[in-house]
């Protein structure tokens, strides 16, 4: 018998999706051009087609989705001047893990003058998947980034619902060389419970992020001056020369609504896989 687990466990693991997307992104006659590019295992991105000055990119997942013991790493840098912004094919999906959480590591640096839009389409959660994510930010003093992510717990349009599990989730970001922001979300075991709860997510199925550099109060009140077009939960703030706006509604729908009419606030250009 024990034999048999560890082949098991090895067939496992030899099944186990791999990804890696480096590449990096200059400007150049004040047009946005790609530098050097390095894909591996099931992690693609495409540059669907060109922009007057700015560069778009999709990432796309080859392996379907996301489960235990996978593992994805992006690596992007965006030097002087350049102008990017990067969205996902498709809604990523996150599925049960029997064994080892799947590990997400991104790791975005943006030059003096340049600015990065990260603006993928939603993670989604399925009961008992188990996910960590990292991102490393690190930005000139002079550069700019939109970066906005939204995860759902369970698929609410087909009556799933994500009870068990576990989302790690770790931000740090610098600017100037310094350490301006840093937080780490941990939801795990009856992670359907706690959302429930009126202090956590009053039994919303989804929950947002919207990282503006640079942002300041002025920003803070163009948004909340749209504060009654909001289907769910939207709470605003600005220190250290940053704007963060969180999101919490009762599916993604309402909370992908909500992050686009902050997005317009900010001038923030959708990329247009949004908007189909």
């Amino acid at each position: 018998m024990r034999s048999d687990a560890l082949a098991a466990s090895s067939v496992f693991e030899a099944n186990r999706a791999r990804g890696v997307v480096r590449f990096d992104v200059h400007a150049r006659d004040g047009v946005t051009r790609r530098g050097a590019l390095h894909e591996s295992g099931s992690l693609r991105v495409r540059f669907p087609s060109p922009e007057d000055k700015g560069l778009s990119g999709v990432f796309v997942n080859t392996a379907g989705g996301v489960a235990g013991g996978d593992r994805f790493d992006i690596e992007i840098s965006a030097a002087e001047a350049a102008r990017l912004t990067l969205t996902t094919a498709a809604a990523e999906k996150i599925y049960r893990a029997p064994g080892a959480a799947a590990q997400l590591n991104i790791s975005l640096k943006v030059g003096a003058g340049a600015h990065l839009g990260w603006l993928p389409q939603e993670t989604i959660l399925f009961d008992r998947a188990r996910v960590h994510r990292r991102f490393d930010i690190e930005l000139d003093e002079a550069a700019s980034l939109m970066l906005c992510e939204i995860v759902v717990f369970g698929r609410a349009a087909m009556g799933e619902r994500m009870e068990q599990g576990e989302f790690v989730d770790r931000w740090r970001l610098s600017r100037g060389g310094r350490l301006v922001f840093a937080e780490t979300i941990r939801l795990d075991g009856t992670i359907g419970a706690k959302l429930a709860r009126s202090a956590v997510a009053k039994a919303g199925a989804a929950i947002g992020t919207a990282l503006i550099v640079p942002g300041d109060e002025a920003l803070v009140e163009r948004i909340r001056e749209a504060s009654e077009a909001f289907a769910g939960e939207v709470g605003i703030s600005a220190w250290n020369g940053f704007a963060i706006a969180r999101f919490c509604a009762q599916d993604a729908a309402r909370l992908r609504s909500d992050m686009m009419t902050v997005l317009a606030r900010t001038g923030a250009a959708l990329p247009r896989l949004w908007l189909n």
